[in-house]
């Protein structure tokens, strides 16, 4: 199966969660990211002008009740760990471990189970349109030490509560879906 193929089932697959008032419906953005991967072969890689598919993941401590977020050296902003699919990426819950493990430092990280927590669609700079995230959640084990890469200026553990004073919506409602998706499976 190629990593397009994972996509398409991935999107298929994926459970409707109950949306956060306000939030763009998840419901939307799948049936757009499923129509984006029909009318474009390459809608997974970078090259593909008209936006592509990409795999993040909140690295969480459910333990501590913190997240660990990346200062992007692109984008100057709090974020969760993520980027584009690579050509050995077979799967993209592989692809958002992958991107996790390499911008966190942190070995041993496992995805939280149930699949994608959210999706998020977001603008970017020419010549392409959009990224379309499928974003996870890693569970950081016991005692883990980040290790900050060359895609950020910073790595830091926040509270729950502290990240509202330095992320974007869309990652407090990764947050959000990542701690009821927490609180589903206890």
């Amino acid at each position: 199966m190629s990593l397009h193929d994972d996509a398409v089932l991935v999107l298929k697959q994926l459970k409707e969660p109950k949306e956060p008032k306000g939030c763009d419906s998840q419901e939307e953005l799948r049936g757009l990211y499923l129509d984006h991967l029909a009318a474009h072969p390459d809608g997974m890689w970078k090259a593909c002008e008209a936006g592509h598919v990409t795999a993040s993941a909140l690295v969480i401590d459910p333990a501590r009740g913190k997240v660990l977020l990346t200062l992007h050296r692109k984008l100057n902003m709090w974020l969760q760990m993520g980027g584009h699919c690579e050509p050995a990426d077979r799967t993209l819950a592989e692809a958002a471990l992958r991107e996790a493990t390499e911008e966190s430092g942190i070995p041993d990280l496992t995805l939280l189970p149930g699949g994608p927590v959210q999706l998020d669609r977001h603008p970017i700079p020419a010549p392409c349109n959009w990224h379309l995230d499928v974003q996870y959640a890693a569970l950081a084990p016991a005692g883990a030490l980040e290790r900050i890469s060359d895609e950020s200026l910073d790595l830091r553990w926040f509270g729950f509560e502290e990240a509202e004073q330095v992320a974007d919506g869309s990652v407090l409602r990764l947050i959000e879906r990542t701690r009821a998706a927490l609180r589903a499976q206890a």
